[in-house]
């Protein structure tokens, strides 16, 4: 057990630094001596997911999950990753989590947010609000009950929890991607524009982002930066995107009010909805 536990330590250390690769190699080879353990099950599954290998990732958690664990931090990741693959095993694993541990802030946060993309918004709300006063510190609590919010149509209370969450993590540009539609939501254009264009900056390999910040650019008369997110967003473009970007360039270049009512009308409220009920 010791061996093991120095093992998770490294791991994990490595995980921080965002050394996944090493991180999931070290796991591995750990595993090939002991293979029912939850806890390298787990955070391998963890290492695998950041390195986009979603099949190796989805076997790990369904390890982790099969070793029937009783460590609800345990059963809270392991359960985040089923949910992720949208397992119907995922819910169950977080309400046991849950009510096992009511006072572990992963484990009301990560069950509240499952119900929240299931839709049973009352229930996943008051998880959510335990889960920040838990944890107020923590961005990611402030950042799910804000994306619960959204989904129940609340955008007004959706965009102080995703502020609060950006106070906490400057640097998160999923989240200020969140914030700049629910602006939009709430018709405070000028602040969508400035928030999308912001974070735009921060993932150029994110097209649908890009063409976000340009078309509410183009809609706030900034010609120059519409030009030159639409611009970044070609080289970033591919698959679905593509004729997403092309419609946009026509709208940019139809003048603010084409762009405005396509960006407020179309793509804004529609980009919301998927990235609400998708990981970052």
């Amino acid at each position: 057990m010791s061996d093991i536990e120095g093992v998770l330590s490294e791991a994990l250390a490595l995980g921080e630094d965002g050394r996944w690769e090493e991180m999931a190699l070290l796991l591995a080879n750990t595993l090939e001596e002991s293979p029912e353990d939850p806890y390298l099950l787990c955070w391998a599954g963890v290492a695998e997911q950041e390195l986009g290998n979603d099949g190796a990732a989805y076997e790990l958690f369904q390890r982790c999950v099969d070793q029937d664990p009783l460590d609800a931090n345990l059963l809270a990741l392991a359960g985040a990753g089923l949910a992720y693959f949208d397992d119907p095993k995922a819910e169950t694993v977080l309400r046991t989590a849950a009510l096992t541990a009511p006072n572990l802030p992963i484990a009301r946060i990560q069950y509240g947010a499952y119900l929240a993309r299931e839709g049973v918004f009352e229930e996943a709300l008051e998880h959510l609000r335990a889960g920040v006063a838990l944890s107020p510190e923590d961005p990611v609590a402030h950042g799910e009950l804000g994306s619960a919010l959204a989904l129940k149509g609340d955008h007004g209370g959706a965009a102080s929890s995703f502020e609060s969450a950006l106070d906490l993590a400057p640097d998160d540009s999923w989240t200020r991607v969140l914030l700049g539609l629910v602006y939009a939501e709430t018709n405070r254009f000028d602040d969508a524009a400035e928030t999308l264009n912001q974070a735009a900056r921060d993932r150029a390999e994110d097209a649908e982002a890009l063409i976000l910040a340009a078309l509410s650019a183009a809609a706030m008369g900034w010609e120059d930066a519409a030009e030159e997110s639409l611009a970044r967003a070609e080289y970033a473009v591919e698959g679905a995107d593509v004729r997403l970007l092309e419609e946009a360039t026509d709208r940019v270049h139809m003048g603010a009010e084409a762009a405005r009512a396509y960006f407020v009308e179309t793509v804004a409220p529609s980009a919301l909805h998927d990235r609400l009920t998708q990981a970052p």
